[in-house]
């Protein structure tokens, strides 16, 4: 599952005000200042400081963002950029971008360290 796909499924449970809140956080990391990382940390955040409505919607969003952070936050040191790109849902981002805005979503996906 890559992040535009978490956000789809969050989508489906965003009746619940606290849902939408970590679905809008979700969307607003791809044009913000912060790397993957920083994100990381922020829905790690997240889940501890909020409560979810429904127990099995918590524990749905937070096995899959666990899942998530596993498979592309963790290794994000040994993905290529195209890997890094697709995970993270930023290739239209990326192709459409200056050479000067490329750096910045180098720096969001820690690939220029």
């Amino acid at each position: 599952m890559n992040y535009d796909e978490y956000i789809e499924e969050a989508r489906k449970y965003s009746s619940d005000e606290i849902v939408a809140r970590l679905e809008s956080h979700l969307i607003n990391w791809k044009s913000d200042n912060t790397n993957a990382v920083e994100l990381a940390d922020s829905i790690e955040r997240f889940f501890g400081n909020f409560w979810i409505t429904s127990e099995e919607t918590h524990r749905r969003l937070y096995k899959l963002w666990f899942s998530f952070k596993a498979e592309a936050i963790s290794c994000i040191g040994g993905m290529t950029m195209n890997e890094r790109l697709y995970w993270f849902g930023l290739f239209e981002r990326y192709e459409s971008a200056s050479e000067a805005e490329q750096q910045v979503i180098y720096a969001k996906l820690c690939a220029n360290t």
